[in-house]
């Protein structure tokens, strides 16, 4: 008798054990909280492959995208470029590695366009979220896009960045004098 009540609190206390940190695991992989959280386990490779197309700027256009801002600089730091955003990503509290809410864009001298980075955006800042491994970063209302506080983190996934590949600014990219500061 004494053995068969000591199998059912083992598992009892399995079940219970199970109940506490399934839904805890299960919760954190969905928010991608935690470091190294990919949502659907995207990375870079597989961000460049569905963002291929848009190396034409048409086919961002088709989908969606539109020009927002003009092309962004930090003199003495970097350029961000010129910044595209489908604005019903940004609207989805959601961050999909393989959607983008933004395509930022180098001007190139002959008057065109040269998809550099992708950009992930959202304006729900009741976590920090995660995007290919990174903990996006906080920016407060009261910014030069006229934004409430949201969350962003670029991926210098198509231009090279010596800051390194999450950084926002990239000092190998430039606005050719239609930058926000004159650059």
């Amino acid at each position: 008798m004494q053995l068969i009540q000591r199998a059912r609190s083992r598992r009892f206390a399995a079940l219970v054990l199970g109940l506490a940190v399934v839904p805890a695991f299960a919760g954190s992989a969905l928010a991608q909280s935690r470091p190294g959280a990919n949502g659907n386990g995207a990375d870079v490779a597989a961000v460049r492959q569905v963002t291929q197309k848009y190396h034409d700027v048409a086919a961002a256009i088709a989908d969606g995208y539109i020009p927002f801002y003009k092309c962004t600089e930090q003199p003495g730091v970097g350029t961000m470029g010129m910044h595209y955003v489908k604005l019903s990503l940004v609207g989805d509290p959601a961050i999909d590695p393989l959607q983008p809410e933004a395509l930022v864009y180098e001007p190139t001298r002959n008057g065109g366009l040269r998809l550099a980075a992708v950009e992930y955006v959202t304006l729900d800042t009741s976590s920090q979220p995660w995007v290919l491994g990174q903990p996006m970063l906080f920016r407060p209302a009261g910014n030069r896009y006229g934004l409430p506080d949201f969350y962003e983190r670029h991926a210098w996934i198509w231009q090279a960045n010596p800051a390194g590949e999450f950084s926002d600014w990239n000092p190998d990219v430039t606005c050719l004098g239609t930058g926000d500061n004159g650059g």
